[in-house]
């Protein structure tokens, strides 16, 4: 019997390592980018997060697979080329990963810090319409709607009163001392000056 056959699968049984390699490492990608935003304050949807380290992952083993197979070779010229593809496509999931979460941890110190502002804006919206607003607009902060209008500084604050017919609104900068970081800012909705902006 010809053991050629027996060796071949010995080897696609040991090389097999790329799918279940790539399935479990960009599900792990996926919470990843959930969790760690690479751009912008929010992360996306898990499914999203998937599609996106899925495209990615598999762009990379695309453009880079035979390389590594080659360099996987030229440590091991005893294996098969199918299967240093393989190894190699296994191991560029993996970069992949270790990317993915660098890109996130890197850009996490700004998320953190723009999230730290919007809530410094809330906070200041609601206690200076807590004070200033005429009565109708103070009965419930908690509907309080705020708009990022520049950076990490600047945001719009607004606030309806009881009937939900009116709009307080109020610009917050950040940036300036507590007392003169507060302005009213009318009564147009954010939702139509964000518009208006696009």
């Amino acid at each position: 019997m010809d053991a050629a056959p027996l060796v071949r699968l010995r080897w696609r049984l040991r090389g097999a390592w790329l799918w279940p390699s790539f399935f479990v490492l960009t599900i792990a990608d996926a919470v990843v980018v959930h969790d760690l935003p690479l751009s912008g304050d929010t992360g996306l949807s898990l499914v999203g997060a998937w599609v996106f380290a899925a495209v990615v992952t598999l762009l990379a083993v695309a453009l880079l697979g035979n390389l590594a197979g080659r360099g996987v070779r030229r440590l091991r010229p005893d294996v098969p080329r199918t299967v240093a593809r393989n190894y190699g496509g296994a191991l560029i999931t993996l970069v992949m990963s270790f990317l993915i979460l660098a890109g996130g941890l890197l850009h996490h110190p700004s998320v953190a810090a723009d999230r730290a502002a919007l809530r410094e804006a809330v906070a200041r919206a609601t206690a200076f319409i807590g004070a200033r607003a005429p009565a109708p607009y103070q009965q419930d902060l908690g509907q309080l709607f705020t708009v990022q209008l520049q950076g990490p500084i600047l945001y719009r604050s607004c606030v309806p009163d009881r009937a939900g017919a009116h709009l307080y609104c109020v610009i917050v900068n950040v940036s300036k001392p507590f007392a003169r970081s507060v302005s009213y800012s009318g009564s147009e909705p954010n939702t139509t000056l964000m518009q208006g902006t696009n």
